[in-house]
Formats: C-alpha cells, structure tokens, sequence
C-alpha cells in the first residue's frame, strides 16, 4: 500500500513557472516507476512525464519536452514535477502515480497507486 499526496499547484500566468511536489508513504520499495499525469475539465487524462526511481531515467511526452522536468529524491520519498513558460492548455489537474513495473510506462494502466491530485490554472 502507498499513499500519495500532491502538492504546489495554484494559479500563475501564462508564461509563469510552479514546482509540483509528491510525498509518498507506505510501501513504497517496490514503486520502481513514479510519473505525472494530468486531466482537464472533460478531457481525458494524458501522461506527462514519468522517471525510474533506482536509475533516474526520464520519459516525457513530446508537448512537454524542454518546458517541464521530472525528478525525485529517494530520500525523502519526493517526486517533483517543475513546470515553465506555462501555457493555459497546461490547466488542469495534476496527478502523481507509481509503479511496481521497472520499464517506464506512459500508460496509466502500468501504475498502481495515484495520489488525489493538485490544481494548476493558467491564465492567459
């Protein structure tokens, strides 16, 4: 069992910066895959970024790529999501996700714990 909690969304303008955070607690020895996923209102949730928590390897989507940056810090059980040049299509709700698989994954089907996930609004 893990729990997971999400934090540092808020409101910024468009072209502002946040740093997500995501504390984890439990058994999280075995969540080898930790990513971020978000969804916007009535659209689906789509995959942003995910990293290994023993090799520090990153995947990200493409629309993300060079704007947001994964990371973690095994030692306080942490992942961080940091987010620049905000656009307003990055509105949405940001979830924290881990998993048991070692391989990174852009599917929400390979996580098995997800946290309740943090606001972030753009304006434009």
């Amino acid at each position: 069992q893990v729990q997971l909690v999400e934090s540092g969304g808020g409101l910024v303008q468009a072209g502002g910066s946040l740093r997500l955070s995501c504390a984890a607690s439990g058994r999280t020895y075995r969540s080898y895959t930790m990513g971020w996923f978000r969804q916007a209102p009535g659209k689906e949730r789509e995959f942003v970024a995910a990293i290994s928590r023993t090799t520090g390897s990153t995947i990200y989507a493409d629309s993300m790529k060079g704007r947001f940056t994964i990371s973690r810090d095994n030692a306080k059980n942490t992942l961080y999501l940091q987010m620049n040049t905000l656009k307003p299509e990055d509105t949405a709700v940001y979830y924290c996700a881990v998993g048991s698989r070692v391989g990174l994954s852009h599917s929400g089907s390979d996580y098995d714990y997800w946290g309740q996930g943090t606001q972030v609004t753009v304006s434009s």
